[in-house]
């Protein structure tokens, strides 16, 4: 056998290899883990049976395989909506969510492989929308943990109808307009102001009651003190006898003459029936 000869065969089978790699490489497809895979046919469309982890065989060029993430995907929603009481609300909605796998098919036929981008930013805030509008403003605040689970449990039943399953759904964001924080901010110092005076009131009340107590506290002890010296007084009289009577009726006399002896108008007539008389100096001329 002559060299071209040799050389002739050693290219077919090259080539042969070559052709048999290649076709042998577009039969072999792998899904890594946490996929799955769906296999548009050019003939009988999307097949209804899907592919795990590992590599598979397919028909090349007949058969073209989509891969799909099955793993729990996070994905945040915010939107802008108006509560009950027409304050506008920015939300931010924290979803966790991944597809229900023996939907793939009918996910890929009806969404297409992002299937997330169509469907969770729409009815994320349609859900947002809903529910929000049923309260005020502030009851979003004291209400937040109830608010939270009316959209985690619409968002789910409606995520459903899209063949997704939402493993979490939580509130994580919340802010109101500039107006309303300003309002809020009011109302704060408003209810600090009232707390603070009913503090005063409640203060002054309790003062007034201590002053009434020590009051009635202090006419007690002054009733009792006016009775132990009317006690005093009656012992004394009972061991002195009348004695003490006469000695307190001279010394109240005696202090009775001293104030009249300073007086101008009053002369003392110690005939007759002993009584002191006020004369007018002019009636005493004209006698």
């Amino acid at each position: 056998m002559s060299a071209p000869k040799v050389l002739n065969n050693i290219a077919r089978l090259s080539v042969a290899l070559g052709l048999g790699g290649s076709l042998l490489n577009a039969s072999l497809y792998t899904v890594d883990g946490g996929e799955q895979a769906v296999l548009f046919d050019r003939f009988r469309g999307v097949l209804e049976e899907t592919a795990g982890e590992g590599t598979h065989f397919l028909i090349p060029w007949l058969q073209r395989p989509f891969i799909f993430d099955i793993r729990t995907r996070p994905r945040v929603i915010t939107s802008v909506t108006g509560t009950k009481d027409l304050q506008m609300v920015n939300l931010s909605l924290r979803v966790l969510s991944k597809p229900d796998v023996e939907k793939l098919p009918y996910i890929f036929k009806t969404l297409g492989v992002d299937y997330d981008e169509r469907v969770l930013p729409s009815i994320g805030n349609e859900v947002l929308k809903a529910v929000v509008a049923q309260f005020n403003a502030d009851q979003l605040l004291t209400e937040r943990p109830y608010v939270s689970a009316l959209v985690r449990e619409a968002l789910v039943k409606r995520a459903k109808d899209f063949n997704l399953l939402l493993d979490d759904v939580a509130i994580t964001h919340l802010s109101y307009g500039t107006e309303f924080s300003r309002a809020v901010e009011q109302k704060q110092v408003a209810q600090q102001e009232a707390e603070r005076s009913k503090f005063v009131v409640a203060k002054a009340e309790q003062e007034r009651r201590a002053a009434i107590i020590r009051a009635e506290g202090e006419s007690e002890a002054a009733k009792l003190s006016l009775l132990n010296q009317s006690l005093q007084i009656s012992d004394a009289t009972l061991s002195a006898g009348s004695g003490i009577i006469e000695l307190r009726r001279i010394e109240a006399s005696r202090e009775i003459a001293a104030t009249l002896s300073k007086s101008r108008n009053v002369v003392y007539l110690p005939s007759g029936n002993n009584m002191l008389l006020g004369l007018n100096p002019s009636f005493t001329n004209s006698q």
